[in-house]
């Protein structure tokens, strides 16, 4: 067990978003209700969690720290944390490095998502530096360029196509003047990368996958050089004069290249899916109206689901709110990416107040507390499970409970803080009984800090 001081000097470092000191290692959890024994896998998120006396000073530059869960034959078999061991945290916990490639000088625990893919467990990060491998059971292994296929930077999110077996990416870079589109194929090696010019250096943090296109979206949050100079570690600023903007990339094609559309100002975190409908593509996906400060995280209008209709033969993109309550997070069953969804889940941010977070830069003490949510997007229906007063909820993940499984047939699972024990639990709610009684409640030893992005991997 490693433990380390954290010095509470900013609003990200306390109350719900607080670091945790140590890391934990616990077996056979107790359980309130049935696990159902179809889970049969791990779940793992990522998230910031700053160690030591030095403050990042932002919420996105914490060292990454994985939790994850080991399910099996209807048993909690155990619970761990770790931090990723990049060069700076394997030295602050006194640990020799893994070693391994570097892109342009960016080593960072990477602390955005942690995913599965050609038998390697990756924790994610975006902005240029490579992702980190980590073993099955969270210890790092180390920098990964997928056997030197890789020629720069990876991306926070990806996008499975279980069709073809490849994985999907997006990746930025400040040095760039252009984003790349990366396909890692089953085999776990870099099969193709294209380059996208672009200018102003814009932050892509997600991207949509359809089966004939990339959809790409270079919004006017783009690198500052101002920014960078004045000491900021992440130099990106809402750009006025930067034209918002909707890409079409193919997938498939001798010339490559983006069709671009102009959209209203705004910014996008996070899709949800996307499909091609005839000649025309679907995206539903939380849209922030207006400018959007990345530097205390802040938006100026509102957030919404809305659903964007790309119509190349008429040039244009058309808008649909979805839902209008306050809303982040979408996640889809993964068996769907790319290919036409019924439903999706998502976690309400706010319900009383549109700001996630106050003008100095704290965060609201229900951000990401009261809701889950489910959209049955054919039906136009949203059912919500309500957590008790003061629980805090983040990212749900659907797990399917068989490979050939219905759309909607399994269960959304999550971590949810219980502010009686002062700790979390995995709450597993079966999503055809969405806003009923959970499934099964893994009681955990540790409080996990609200953080970002996870993954169901069941076993082969």
């Amino acid at each position: 067990m490693t433990d380390r001081p954290v010095l509470h000097r900013s609003p990200h470092l306390h109350g719900a978003y607080a670091p945790v000191t140590e890391e934990v290692t616990a077996f056979d959890l107790p359980v309130t209700g049935s696990l159902p024994p179809e889970l049969d896998g791990r779940y793992l998120r990522n998230g910031p969690n700053p160690m030591g006396l030095d403050d990042p000073g932002h919420w996105f530059l914490g060292a990454g720290m994985v939790h994850g869960l080991r399910l099996r034959d209807g048993r909690a078999e155990w619970y761990r944390n770790r931090w990723v061991r990049s060069r700076e945290v394997a030295g602050a916990l006194g640990e020799p490095w893994p070693a391994g490639p570097v892109h342009a000088g960016m080593d960072f625990a990477a602390n955005t998502h942690v995913v599965a893919h050609a038998g390697r467990t990756l924790a994610t990060v975006e902005a240029g530096p490579l992702p980190y491998e980590l073993t099955a059971e969270l210890e790092t292994v180390g920098p990964c360029d997928f056997g030197g296929t890789l020629p720069g930077g990876f991306a926070a999110h990806t996008k499975p196509d279980r069709l073809t077996g490849d994985l999907h990416a997006v990746a930025y870079f400040w040095g760039w003047d252009h984003v790349q589109h990366v396909v890692i194929g089953p085999d776990g090696t870099v099969t193709g990368t294209t380059d996208v010019p672009v200018t102003d250096g814009p932050m892509m943090h997600d991207f949509a996958l359809t089966e004939r296109y990339v959809v790409l979206f270079d919004l006017p949050v783009t690198f500052s050089m101002d920014a960078a100079a004045a000491g900021s570690q992440l130099p990106y600023t809402w750009n006025p004069s930067h034209q918002a903007r909707v890409g079409l990339l193919p997938r498939e094609g001798a010339v490559r290249e983006a069709r671009w559309f102009e959209v209203d100002p705004c910014w996008v975190f996070h899709t949800l899916n996307a499909h091609d409908d005839g000649d025309r593509v679907v995206v539903d996906l939380c849209r922030y109206d207006g400018a959007y400060d990345m530097t205390v995280l802040t938006e100026q209008g509102t957030l919404t689901l809305e659903r964007w209709t790309i119509d190349p033969a008429a040039g244009r993109v058309t808008r649909q709110v979805l839902d209008d309550r306050p809303q982040e997070f979408p996640r889809v069953d993964e068996r769907v990416v790319s290919r036409p969804h019924r439903y999706g889940y998502s976690a309400v941010t706010a319900e009383l107040d549109r700001t996630t977070v106050r003008m100095d830069g704290s965060f609201r003490d229900d951000a990401f507390a009261g809701a889950l949510l489910k959209h049955d997007l054919s039906a136009g229906t949203v059912e919500a499970h309500r957590f008790p007063r003061d629980a805090v909820v983040g990212e749900g993940v659907f797990a399917p409970s068989a490979p050939d499984a219905a759309e909607d047939d399994g269960y959304v699972m999550a971590f949810v803080h219980d502010p009686e024990r002062g700790a979390a639990d995995l709450v597993v709610l079966a999503a055809q009984d969405f806003a009923g009684p959970p499934v099964a409640v893994v009681h955990l030893p540790a409080r996990i800090p609200l953080g970002f992005h996870g993954s169901w991997m069941p076993d082969p």
